[in-house]
């Protein structure tokens, strides 16, 4: 909540959660469509080379590939990052002695990321059953925080507090772009919706499977996610201690001022430290599938190396490996720089959203061009399917200009939103190696369901 709370206030965080769920779900059925025609655990670069113009269908893809895989490096990232922090901030709300280090929740940080890759290697065949108990426990505990919120806060803030509150934190002048910094905390919570493409390959029916959970996923989650915002909103009191805690977190100085009681608060915020550190083992899986899919059509480096599934558990386990060490250098950001948590959040939101954006958009350049070559899957939007293209086209292209900016006024070296500049070299990366190697050898993507191989590019 740390982003919307300083900028932009109640204000923000209600009518920001109201748009982004309208321009997501607008997003998701709109992936959901080309998941239903195209089933692969490659995703969105996958949908661009199919659906774009065959003219540009390989550089496009490519980038496309570059930018999902580099979007699921930092959404993987973000949830340890929230355990490993809050658990700092849970130390600091019960020990004011506490001298607080950014590198000791780089530490924890890590921690959480070789939970996870134990998991995701050595206990592959539990994953599945983790993954159901993280949604069972994601629902529980959902109840339990709402209900103690509700039932326990001393005082109630008024309506006018909670739908016209407008608060600045950030030293920007314009409003305007305040309310829109304030975005991240909304777009960020219904992000990652993706995730079950990039397990296709897994799946019986993906083509019904997929757009299923990118959907009901989303539906679940806001009306979760709206409900538990509104309940701390009206129970959270003064806001000025929210945003002025020296835990770092908002939410839990918000847990405390509503119990009057460290345990409880203790308590609370445990709570959602572990569904972050649940959270993490599936995310490192979906992002090393996509690391796994882009070096398998050799666009990445050492694609045979990097491609290798392990005959023995049936998983890419290099992948898996290579990923949790990117994400261990990301968490290097967090000792260079006090809002590395925002880049990374950033960097989480602005990626998956620019991989969205490409196939969203190739898919509504062929309804419109070539509608009789499409082939659709068991899920469509007909007639509406323009009108939720252009909506997710405009909100996609709001959400990555205005997440790149700095989070605070004046910039400097140790506020600065480092996320531009590491999407920035990703993209230049990316740039390079299809010049020098990936323009010979890339020829679009494959994929196999349940070890049946498809071939590559089919669209004309």
């Amino acid at each position: 909540m740390a982003a919307g709370l300083l900028s932009g206030g109640p204000v923000s965080l209600v009518y920001g959660f109201i748009l982004a769920f309208t321009g997501t779900i607008a997003t998701a059925l709109s992936l959901s469509e080309a998941a239903s025609m195209i089933p692969s655990a490659g995703g969105q670069y996958h949908y661009v080379a199919e659906l774009s113009p065959s003219s540009i269908a390989r550089p496009l893809s490519w980038a496309a590939g570059w930018v999902t895989m580099f979007g699921w490096q930092s959404v993987a990232a973000s949830a340890p990052f929230l355990a490993g922090t809050m658990i700092q901030g849970l130390i600091v709300l019960n020990d004011p002695s506490y001298i607080y280090q950014r590198w000791h929740g780089t530490l924890l940080y890590w921690a959480v990321l070789v939970l996870s890759l134990a998991v995701n290697v050595l206990g592959i065949r539990i994953l599945p059953h983790v993954e159901n108990a993280s949604m069972v426990l994601h629902v529980v505990l959902f109840l339990v925080l709402l209900i103690v919120i509700v039932a326990v806060s001393p005082t109630k803030n008024s309506a006018s507090f909670v739908f016209t509150d407008f608060e600045n934190q950030t030293g920007w002048t314009s409003s305007g772009i305040v309310w829109c910094l304030g975005m991240l905390s909304s777009s960020y919570v219904l992000v990652g919706y993706d995730a079950a493409a990039h397990l296709s390959e897994e799946m019986s029916d993906p083509a019904v499977g997929v757009p299923r959970a990118m959907i009901g996923s989303l539906v679940l989650n806001g009306v979760l996610g709206f409900a538990f915002l509104l309940a701390v909103l009206f129970c959270m009191g003064d806001i000025s201690s929210a945003y002025a805690t020296q835990t770092g977190f908002p939410i839990i100085q918000i847990f405390y001022t509503v119990t009057g009681s460290l345990g409880a608060a203790s308590a609370m915020t445990t709570a959602v430290i572990l569904m972050a550190s649940l959270a993490t083992i599936p995310l490192v899986a979906s992002a090393s599938r996509t690391l796994w899919a882009l070096a398998r059509d050799s666009a990445f480096p050492f694609p045979a190396w990097l491609s290798h599934v392990d005959e023995k558990r049936g998983i890419p386990t290099r992948a898996i490996w290579v990923t949790t060490v990117f994400l261990m250098l990301l968490g290097l950001l967090n000792i260079a720089a006090t809002t590395a948590f925002n880049a990374i959040l950033s960097l989480a939101v602005v990626g998956l959203y620019l991989s969205y954006l490409l196939p969203v958009a190739v898919i509504l350049w062929r309804r419109i061009k070539r509608p009789d070559s499409l082939r659709w899957g068991p899920f469509k939007l007909g007639q509406w399917g323009i009108a939720l293209n252009v909506t997710s086209i405009i909100y996609t292209v709001f959400c990555c200009v205005f997440l790149l900016f700095p989070p605070y006024r004046p910039v400097t070296a140790m506020n600065f939103n480092y996320a531009s500049v590491v999407l920035g070299g990703v993209l230049l990366l990316s740039a390079v190696y299809w010049f020098i190697r990936g323009r010979k050898v890339y020829t679009g993507p494959a994929c196999e369901i349940l070890g049946r191989a498809v071939s590559n590019i089919s669209y004309a």
